[in-house]
Protein backbone atom coordinates (compact mmCIF):
# COMPACT_ATOMS: atom_id res chain seq x y z
CA UNK A 1 0.00 0.00 0.00
CA UNK A 2 1.17 3.50 -1.04
CA UNK A 3 2.15 5.26 2.01
CA UNK A 4 1.26 8.61 0.59
CA UNK A 5 -0.38 9.58 -3.08
CA UNK A 6 -0.45 12.91 -2.89
CA UNK A 7 2.36 14.93 -4.95
CA UNK A 8 5.04 16.34 -3.52
CA UNK A 9 8.34 17.40 -5.29
CA UNK A 10 11.86 18.30 -4.46
CA UNK A 11 15.52 17.89 -5.98
CA UNK A 12 18.15 15.97 -5.95
CA UNK A 13 21.41 18.14 -5.92
CA UNK A 14 24.84 17.30 -6.19
CA UNK A 15 28.17 19.18 -5.39
CA UNK A 16 31.66 19.31 -6.22
CA UNK A 17 31.96 17.85 -9.88
CA UNK A 18 32.54 17.31 -12.55
CA UNK A 19 34.35 14.38 -11.46
CA UNK A 20 35.49 11.63 -13.86
CA UNK A 21 33.82 8.78 -13.10
CA UNK A 22 31.22 9.52 -10.16
CA UNK A 23 29.50 12.04 -11.99
CA UNK A 24 28.60 9.27 -14.50
CA UNK A 25 27.86 6.92 -11.76
CA UNK A 26 25.41 9.76 -10.23
CA UNK A 27 24.02 10.12 -13.69
CA UNK A 28 23.58 6.24 -14.58
CA UNK A 29 21.35 6.34 -11.57
CA UNK A 30 19.26 9.38 -12.23
CA UNK A 31 18.81 7.34 -15.57
CA UNK A 32 17.95 4.23 -14.32
CA UNK A 33 15.15 5.71 -12.09
CA UNK A 34 13.67 8.02 -14.59
CA UNK A 35 14.79 11.46 -12.55
CA UNK A 36 16.58 14.43 -12.99
CA UNK A 37 19.24 16.03 -11.18
CA UNK A 38 21.02 19.45 -10.44
CA UNK A 39 24.75 19.42 -10.39
CA UNK A 40 26.87 22.48 -8.30
CA UNK A 41 30.14 22.34 -10.08
CA UNK A 42 33.36 23.81 -9.00
CA UNK A 43 34.91 25.94 -11.41
CA UNK A 44 38.35 24.43 -11.69
CA UNK A 45 36.78 20.74 -11.98
CA UNK A 46 35.68 22.20 -15.07
CA UNK A 47 38.85 20.99 -17.33
CA UNK A 48 38.77 19.89 -21.24
CA UNK A 49 38.62 16.61 -20.45
CA UNK A 50 35.66 16.78 -17.82
CA UNK A 51 32.98 18.98 -20.44
CA UNK A 52 32.25 15.82 -21.80
CA UNK A 53 30.43 14.92 -18.59
CA UNK A 54 28.80 18.34 -18.11
CA UNK A 55 27.29 18.00 -21.53
CA UNK A 56 25.89 14.65 -20.66
CA UNK A 57 24.49 15.77 -17.85
CA UNK A 58 22.92 18.96 -19.31
CA UNK A 59 21.65 16.09 -22.61
CA UNK A 60 19.81 14.15 -20.32
CA UNK A 61 18.06 17.14 -18.71
CA UNK A 62 20.21 18.37 -15.76
CA UNK A 63 20.71 21.90 -14.60
CA UNK A 64 24.17 22.92 -14.38
CA UNK A 65 24.66 25.62 -11.44
CA UNK A 66 27.77 27.38 -9.71
CA UNK A 67 29.50 26.32 -6.76
CA UNK A 68 32.61 28.72 -6.99
CA UNK A 69 35.75 28.16 -8.84
CA UNK A 70 37.96 27.07 -5.66
CA UNK A 71 35.37 26.20 -3.37
CA UNK A 72 37.20 28.23 -0.75
CA UNK A 73 35.23 30.08 2.03
CA UNK A 74 34.26 33.11 0.47
CA UNK A 75 33.49 35.14 3.49
CA UNK A 76 37.81 35.65 3.59
CA UNK A 77 37.91 36.81 -0.28
CA UNK A 78 37.31 41.00 -1.20
CA UNK A 79 35.02 41.75 -3.40
CA UNK A 80 37.30 41.78 -6.52
CA UNK A 81 37.72 38.09 -5.55
CA UNK A 82 34.32 36.94 -5.11
CA UNK A 83 33.34 38.32 -8.68
CA UNK A 84 36.23 36.58 -10.35
CA UNK A 85 35.30 33.54 -8.85
CA UNK A 86 31.72 33.73 -9.64
CA UNK A 87 32.14 34.98 -13.13
CA UNK A 88 34.43 32.30 -14.20
CA UNK A 89 32.63 29.43 -13.08
CA UNK A 90 29.86 30.72 -15.24
CA UNK A 91 31.67 31.15 -17.80
CA UNK A 92 32.92 27.90 -18.08
CA UNK A 93 29.56 26.73 -17.92
CA UNK A 94 28.15 28.59 -20.41
CA UNK A 95 31.09 27.74 -22.59
CA UNK A 96 29.76 24.33 -22.32
CA UNK A 97 25.90 24.47 -21.91
CA UNK A 98 24.81 28.43 -23.66
CA UNK A 99 22.54 28.41 -20.11
CA UNK A 100 24.00 30.61 -17.37
CA UNK A 101 23.57 29.46 -13.95
CA UNK A 102 20.51 30.89 -11.38
CA UNK A 103 21.73 29.13 -8.87
CA UNK A 104 24.33 29.28 -6.09
CA UNK A 105 25.21 27.12 -3.49
CA UNK A 106 28.41 28.24 -1.30
CA UNK A 107 30.76 26.66 -0.17
CA UNK A 108 30.75 25.06 3.07
CA UNK A 109 27.36 27.17 3.64
CA UNK A 110 29.34 29.37 4.25
CA UNK A 111 28.11 33.66 3.32
CA UNK A 112 28.05 37.01 4.41
CA UNK A 113 26.50 39.78 3.29
CA UNK A 114 28.96 40.94 0.40
CA UNK A 115 28.58 37.88 -1.38
CA UNK A 116 24.51 38.22 -1.28
CA UNK A 117 25.80 41.75 -2.66
CA UNK A 118 28.10 40.93 -5.82
CA UNK A 119 26.41 37.47 -6.67
CA UNK A 120 23.45 37.54 -8.59
CA UNK A 121 21.91 34.17 -7.95
CA UNK A 122 19.76 32.42 -5.88
CA UNK A 123 21.97 31.04 -2.73
CA UNK A 124 20.95 27.40 -1.87
CA UNK A 125 21.78 25.08 0.97
CA UNK A 126 19.63 21.88 1.37
CA UNK A 127 19.28 18.78 3.38
CA UNK A 128 22.37 17.38 4.20
CA UNK A 129 23.75 13.71 5.22
CA UNK A 130 26.91 14.26 5.76
CA UNK A 131 27.59 12.14 2.48
CA UNK A 132 30.98 13.81 2.40
CA UNK A 133 32.39 11.92 5.05
CA UNK A 134 33.28 8.75 4.45
CA UNK A 135 32.60 6.97 8.05
CA UNK A 136 29.24 7.62 7.16
CA UNK A 137 27.46 4.71 5.19
CA UNK A 138 25.11 5.00 2.30
CA UNK A 139 22.51 3.46 4.25
CA UNK A 140 22.52 6.40 6.70
CA UNK A 141 22.50 8.32 4.06
CA UNK A 142 19.85 7.10 2.59
CA UNK A 143 17.96 7.22 6.10
CA UNK A 144 18.97 10.62 6.78
CA UNK A 145 16.91 12.18 3.25
CA UNK A 146 14.28 9.91 3.34
CA UNK A 147 13.34 10.83 6.65
CA UNK A 148 14.02 14.21 6.64
CA UNK A 149 12.59 15.00 3.45
CA UNK A 150 9.25 17.26 2.44
CA UNK A 151 7.82 19.33 -0.07
CA UNK A 152 9.91 21.85 -1.78
CA UNK A 153 13.13 20.46 -0.28
CA UNK A 154 16.24 20.95 -1.81
CA UNK A 155 18.61 17.37 -1.06
CA UNK A 156 22.40 18.48 -0.84
CA UNK A 157 24.30 15.08 -2.14
CA UNK A 158 28.05 14.96 -3.38
CA UNK A 159 29.38 13.48 -6.99
CA UNK A 160 32.53 13.77 -5.60
CA UNK A 161 35.40 11.78 -6.89
CA UNK A 162 35.35 8.32 -5.49
CA UNK A 163 31.78 9.03 -3.08
CA UNK A 164 30.68 5.56 -3.85
CA UNK A 165 28.53 5.50 -0.74
CA UNK A 166 26.20 7.81 -2.08
CA UNK A 167 26.09 6.63 -5.58
CA UNK A 168 24.60 3.51 -3.88
CA UNK A 169 22.22 5.28 -1.27
CA UNK A 170 20.46 6.65 -4.48
CA UNK A 171 19.09 3.24 -4.96
CA UNK A 172 17.48 3.29 -2.05
CA UNK A 173 17.17 7.19 -1.41
CA UNK A 174 15.08 7.27 -5.02
CA UNK A 175 12.53 4.61 -5.11
CA UNK A 176 11.23 4.88 -0.79
CA UNK A 177 10.47 9.09 -1.78
CA UNK A 178 8.46 7.83 -5.32
CA UNK A 179 6.89 5.55 -2.66
CA UNK A 180 6.03 8.45 -0.34
CA UNK A 181 4.96 10.50 -3.29
CA UNK A 182 7.31 12.45 -4.43
CA UNK A 183 7.96 13.52 -7.52
CA UNK A 184 11.85 14.36 -8.57
CA UNK A 185 12.25 17.98 -10.47
CA UNK A 186 15.39 19.91 -10.98
CA UNK A 187 16.38 22.73 -8.97
CA UNK A 188 14.80 25.50 -11.56
CA UNK A 189 11.82 23.43 -11.96
CA UNK A 190 11.36 23.57 -7.63
CA UNK A 191 11.56 27.67 -7.39
CA UNK A 192 9.97 28.00 -10.31
CA UNK A 193 6.74 25.97 -9.10
CA UNK A 194 7.29 27.80 -6.10
CA UNK A 195 7.45 31.48 -8.06
CA UNK A 196 11.21 32.20 -6.69
CA UNK A 197 13.29 34.33 -8.82
CA UNK A 198 16.88 35.85 -8.39
CA UNK A 199 14.75 38.98 -8.50
CA UNK A 200 12.41 38.27 -5.77
CA UNK A 201 14.43 35.37 -3.69
CA UNK A 202 15.13 36.07 0.01
CA UNK A 203 18.49 37.30 1.02
CA UNK A 204 18.89 33.69 2.33
CA UNK A 205 20.33 30.33 1.10
CA UNK A 206 17.24 28.26 0.87
CA UNK A 207 16.96 24.61 1.52
CA UNK A 208 13.29 24.37 1.04
CA UNK A 209 10.89 26.79 -1.05
CA UNK A 210 8.57 27.76 1.30
CA UNK A 211 11.21 29.62 4.00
Amino acid sequence: MQENTEKKYIALTFDDGPADTTSLQVLDKLKKYNVPGSFFLIGNNITPEREYIVREELAYGCDIENHSLTHSDMRELDRETIIAEIEETTRRIVNITGIEPRFFRPPYINYNDLMFEVIPYIFICGLASEDWEPSVSAEVRAQRVIEGARDGMVILLHDTEGNHQTVEALDTIIPALKEKGFEFVTIRQLFDRAGITAENAKKIVYTTTDQ
